[in-house]
């Protein structure tokens, strides 16, 4: 039988990289249309950015706890399964795979290209951008089909290229501030709604940008000191990447006025096209700069994501070619390439704002189900984490309630399409789970998983 042997590689650098790189990727592009066209207002939109950082706080420090208790890989699998429910890590994983991992590289693939249609229009929505973006899961897809290497140092250098855009963002904005573009009351269609709806909305809206911070988790084994490391790293990433969001709101909202922020809804928002000093080179420097960032992350989910598959396959709950090690190259190989053939297919079927609704309902039921493990973990005997959260019942109860709330809130921003299709497909797990439960795991008889640090 294969083996995958994992080491601890990553410093706390490394880790707070990953964390901003894969969270600050297509979202805060994509999203600021979005949000603004869902709340009707700058500064309200402003506010909901604000806000939907704000409620991760208790979700990431729930997450740390979990964490360093158990700091190998598989995040929800992994809690789920300790905490004695295999339907439910099995569910989880169903859940990700259908709903919201493959999608995700749908989406930051759709979305890459979009952003280099400031070079060539045709990028941007059309079958030729299509096209682009699947050739972009391709390339990736063979880069970590043959090489399993986390590169922690490129991502460094890839979270600087990707920050430094926005940094100039939100100084250009602030020159431009005073220009009668920020504004409280709500216009257009939002007007016709109540302040709290619309700010649950814009919340709801904000989900897919801050959707990274768990995804560090999916590769906690490989993280050198994770008790010390990740609760830093998760709880400094979160603070840092909110305040970089509200600002971004703020200074483009600055410089394009509202209603044309929102027109550019479901396309890549580049506000440095409304500045005519600096539109002929800024527009280009932020399009290629957004490009390489989405890329970025594009590429540790085609590396990262197939990992949680290839694990539940091991322990005889998932199809058996999921947990084939390639015998050269010592990859997931047929986890990696059908969820990005997957990818490929949902890029010719829809849109991304369609996309997004159906990412943001089952990643916000999936982070429910994982959040109420912790009521069941603290009882564990092997329980033992090294972080713990403050009022832990009240952050985990928080963070259940705010993700259904924003659960609803998906039905406002998005589509309803999206949404009713993760909800039917989530549901074809149940009887999937009680398939294979009834089956003997192909993989009993060899060595597990390897987790050793």
């Amino acid at each position: 039988m294969e083996t995958a042997q994992l080491t601890r590689k990553l410093n706390l650098s490394h880790t707070l990289a990953i964390i901003v790189g894969t969270v600050i990727g297509s979202g805060v592009f994509i999203n600021v249309p979005v949000v603004a066209k869902v709340t009707g207002s700058p500064l309200l939109a402003a506010i909901a950015w604000l806000v939907g950082g704000l409620i991760w706080i208790p979700q990431v420090l729930v997450m740390a706890e979990m964490a360093t208790a158990y700091p190998e890989e598989g995040f929800g699998y992994l809690y789920l399964k300790k905490a004695g429910s295999k339907f439910l890590a099995f569910l989880y994983v169903w859940t990700v795979f259908w709903t919201s991992d493959t999608p995700s590289i749908s989406i930051l693939a759709a979305a890459a290209a979009s952003a280099l249609a400031v070079f060539y229009p045709p990028l941007d929505g059309t079958l030729i951008g299509k096209g682009f973006a699947v050739l972009i899961i391709v390339v990736l897809t063979a880069v970590h089909y043959r090489d399993v290497k986390m590169g922690g140092n490129l991502q460094i250098v890839l979270t600087v290229i990707k920050v430094s855009p926005l940094i100039l963002l939100v100084f250009l904005g602030f020159a431009h501030y005073g220009s009668g573009q920020l504004f409280l009351h709500p216009t257009g269609e939002a007007a016709q709604r109540g302040i709290l709806t619309l700010l649950l909305g814009g919340m709801a809206a904000t989900v897919w940008s801050y959707s990274g911070f768990p995804n560090v988790l999916y590769m906690a084994g490989e993280i050198k000191n994770p008790h010390r490391n990740l609760p830093k790293a998760l709880i400094g990433s979160t603070i840092g990447v909110m305040v970089v969001y509200v600002l971004v709101a703020l200074g483009t909202s600055a410089i394009v006025p509202h209603g044309e922020v929102v027109a550019s809804t479901g396309s890549f928002a580049n506000p440095f096209r409304y500045l005519p000093l600096f539109a002929s080179i800024a527009a280009g420097f932020l399009a290629v700069s957004a490009f390489i960032s989405m890329v970025g992350c594009n590429s540790a989910c085609i590396m990262v994501q197939p990992r949680i598959e290839y694990a539940i396959a091991r322990d005889g709950l998932f199809p058996k070619f999921f947990g084939h090690v390639h015998p050269r190259f010592a990859t997931p190989d047929f986890s990696i390439l059908i969820q990005s053939g997957l990818a490929v297919v949902l890029v010719f079927l829809t849109s991304i704002e369609n996309l997004l609704g159906y990412f943001t309902l089952s990643y916000l039921i999936q982070n429910a189900i994982v959040y109420l493990a912790i009521f069941i973990l603290r009882k564990k005997s092997d329980y033992r984490p090294t972080f713990k959260a403050p009022l832990w019942w009240l952050m985990a109860g928080f963070s259940i309630a705010v993700t259904m709330g924003l659960a609803y809130g998906t039905f406002i921003a998005y589509p309803a399409g999206g949404a009713i299709t993760a909800a039917a497909l989530i549901a074809t797990g149940f009887p999937v789970y009680f398939f294979f439960r009834n089956r003997p795991n192909p993989y009993a008889e060899g060595p597990q998983f390897d987790l050793s640090p």
